[in-house]
């Protein structure tokens, strides 16, 4: 499984939205391109609760435009928590479109 790891965003939803669109989105598609890509993982530092929905939005969009190949959003800090997740979703061939959040 493919993973990118996105950096600081801006504290605002919106903000972050945008920034997440503009240099994140076509490394995304990119790396979906390549044909020995079958799964993404996008990693996004974690997010106050108003950051859902477009994060929903673009694991959701994302995965029905890359479908077959699976796409997901995973949010925490570097940690065992965070590890687990990406460990499950490259051996869940079925999971696809969705955000998930990690706590330690």
């Amino acid at each position: 499984m493919r993973q990118i790891e996105v950096g600081k965003l801006p504290d605002g939803a919106l903000d972050a939205a945008g920034t997440v669109m503009a240099f994140h989105l076509e490394a995304a598609r990119a790396a979906l391109a390549d044909a020995d890509c079958s799964a993404l993982a996008i990693i996004l530092p974690p997010a106050n609760h108003d950051h859902r929905e477009w994060r929903l939005a673009l694991a959701r969009d994302l995965a029905r435009e890359a479908a077959p190949k699976r796409v997901n959003l995973v949010a925490g800090l570097p940690g065992d928590a965070r590890a687990e997740v990406l460990r499950f979703l490259a051996d869940a061939p079925g999971v696809t479109g969705h955000y998930l959040v990690c706590h330690e």
